[in-house]
């Protein structure tokens, strides 16, 4: 029986982020490492990732860690990696090495220059040509790729770049191909947790600007979806913001027989801490039981009392040690739709403190804290008044 070419397709690693200045380095390597256990008990050949492989473009020396040991892991499980980097990425830092590590079966691919030489990989049917598209700031790339002045869209650059993907591919005939972008391509959804779309040039691209190929690996938002059987998103291996909560995380095992595409289904990747958003007043989320479940997640807290609470983070965490984030949402806290200067004009400075008062405490200010407000602005105009 003839063997065809299995990869499994992910992206957005964001290895390095954080979630509300909470480090997540410890669940992000639980989930990378496991990548390795779905190779070596599904067979794959090769594991890619469209980008974003770290949070930032200077990664710390733990990020870097991470992802030494992480690729190790896949390498030894028996599957090569092929890897682009994406708008967070610094290309130059990811390339660095990348011709001594391909030896090893890591390929980088991550420059503009030489986006049209695949990695080939083989099977019994023959060649797969694995094209790595870094991602292509529009100002930069187009001068890279001999455009027009004009052309400063990323549309523009990706369609550029899948031209010469498409020469290439003309000659080597009989091999299937596969292309990884790190791309908004028409038809995603966002979620919460990628930064601004629009940040590093990144704007809308259709989908026919990927025609040509057998499977496009995408990258760029954080949600898996399919928009064709042959064009996907895997999305972030691990939820990034509240907004995710909830959310399976998966990655694609994509199958090539002789022919071309032959299948694509989902892995579930594990959540080593979900997150859970908590809703009510601070009292009943420290004693109702029905929380128990959740005292060791990921915890986002809105407090709907009446009165903003004294210290509300401290106790909460003494019952979830992971709560990270706390918003309060009583009455007292929903603004009126003035304008500061609206709700500020005609006011004493007793009255706009007396607001402040309000404001952060849900309750107007006693008539002894009046007192004392007022001997204090007293004091303060005859300090300026003495200048």
């Amino acid at each position: 029986m003839f063997r065809g070419m299995r990869l499994l397709h992910t992206s957005d690693w964001h290895i390095g982020r954080s979630l509300h200045g909470t480090d997540l380095l410890a669940e992000q390597e639980v989930v990378l490492s496991g990548l390795a256990e779905v190779v070596q008990s599904e067979s794959v050949d090769a594991v890619v990732v469209a980008g974003d492989v770290y949070d930032r473009a200077v990664p710390s020396a733990d990020a870097t860690g991470v992802l030494d040991r992480v690729i190790g892991r896949l390498l030894r499980a028996g599957a090569a990696v092929v890897m682009t980097p994406g708008n967070h990425d610094s290309a130059r830092r990811l390339g660095t090495f990348s011709g001594l590590l391909s030896a090893a079966g890591l390929h980088v691919r991550a420059s503009t220059r030489t986006l049209d030489e695949p990695v080939i990989l083989s099977d019994d049917h023959g060649d797969v040509a694995i094209y790595g598209l870094p991602f292509l700031e529009p100002e930069v790339a187009r001068h890279e790729l001999g455009l027009r002045d004009g052309a400063r869209s990323h549309e523009a650059v990706l369609t550029a770049a899948m031209e010469r993907v498409r020469a290439d591919l003309f000659l080597r005939p009989g091999a299937r191909s596969v292309v990884l972008a790190h791309a908004f391509v028409g038809g995603g959804v966002a979620s919460e947790s990628e930064r601004d779309i629009c940040v590093g040039g990144v704007d809308l691209v259709p989908a026919s600007v990927f025609d040509g190929v057998d499977y496009v690996a995408l990258g760029h938002l954080h949600r898996p979806q399919s928009l064709s059987d042959r064009m996907r998103y895997s999305g972030s291996p691990l939820p990034y913001s509240f907004g995710e909560a909830g959310h399976e995380k998966l990655a694609w095992l994509v199958d090539l027989d002789a022919s071309g595409l032959a299948g694509v289904r989902p892995v579930p990747l594990p959540v080593p801490r979900p997150l859970t958003v908590l809703v009510g007043e601070l009292a009943d989320l420290l004693a109702d039981p029905a929380h128990a479940r959740f005292e060791e997640h990921f915890v986002s807290a809105r407090l709907t009392d009446a009165v903003r609470p004294a210290d509300p983070m401290r106790r909460l965490q003494a019952r979830f040690p992971h709560c990270v984030h706390l918003e309060w949402t009583g009455a007292a806290a929903v603004a009126d739709g003035r304008s500061y200067q609206e709700r500020m004009r005609g006011r004493s400075d007793l009255e706009v403190a007396g607001e402040f008062v309000a404001h952060v405490r849900g309750v107007p200010p006693t008539a002894g804290e009046r007192e004392l407000l007022a001997r204090a602005l007293g004091a303060a105009a005859r300090v300026e008044a003495a200048r």
